[in-house]
């Protein structure tokens, strides 16, 4: 009887170490990681520099009925006397180019007639384009009055200088223009927040370090905007 418990016991040992051979080993969990997610900041919102912002130019050079330098349609350049803006943005900067046309030209003549001019202010130049810009003026020699075309209003003292017989508009006078359409502005877009990659792990789980998130850009006011047409 004890050889037959002997036998036994060895038996199920031989089962249990054959069994415990063929039983494959549990596979360890496979971290997974979540995909790379952006998240863009929204839009910012869209601005408009109203028809009739008014602008002040001042001339770069002398423009005169005297002699044969200026002709009817000749052009000549101002400069943006102070920046214009929408709120707390820079929207047209000061020192940008201005550009205004003689529209009418005569000399002076005989019998004390005083040579005669009218202008056109015709555009300011932004980021290379044309902002269309609306301002007429008449200016007259000596026993006229210098006046405005089409109810715009002289800056400073432009209304009450006479020149002579010879019509003069010069270099550092300031003039008045306003912008003849509504100029749509468009904000510079903010910078996209990255979020990195986290591993997501069994129980228990354990965060992994995260760099620090990339900041949104912003605009404060102090640089130009950018306009888009």
């Amino acid at each position: 009887m004890k050889k037959v418990f002997t036998a036994t016991l060895a038996a199920c040992a031989i089962s249990t170490s054959a069994i415990a051979q063929e039983a494959p080993p549990s596979p360890a969990p496979t971290p997974q990681v979540a995909p790379l997610v952006a998240t863009v900041a929204p839009p910012a919102p869209a601005l408009v520099l109203p028809a009739n912002t008014e602008l002040r130019l001042t001339m770069n050079q002398d423009v005169t009925t005297k002699g044969d330098r200026w002709n009817e349609g000749d052009t000549f350049d101002l400069t943006l006397s102070h920046d214009v803006r929408v709120g707390d943005y820079i929207v047209i900067p000061q020192g940008s180019r201005g550009v205004g046309r003689i529209t009418w030209l005569t000399n002076k003549g005989a019998f004390g007639k005083s040579g005669k001019m009218e202008i056109a202010l015709e555009y300011v130049v932004v980021n290379g384009r044309n902002i269309p810009i609306t301002g007429e003026y008449r200016q007259e020699g000596e026993g006229n009055t210098v006046a405005t075309v089409g109810g715009v209003i002289a800056a400073g003292i432009f209304a009450g200088f006479i020149t002579g017989k010879s019509g003069l508009i010069p270099q550092g006078r300031e003039l008045v223009a306003h912008t003849r359409d509504d100029l749509p502005v468009v904000l510079p877009a903010r910078a996209a927040t990255v979020a990195a990659p986290v591993a997501i792990q069994p129980d228990p789980v354990v965060p992994a370090a995260q760099p620090a998130a990339v900041p949104a850009a912003t605009n404060d006011g102090s640089a130009p905007v950018v306009v888009n047409f």
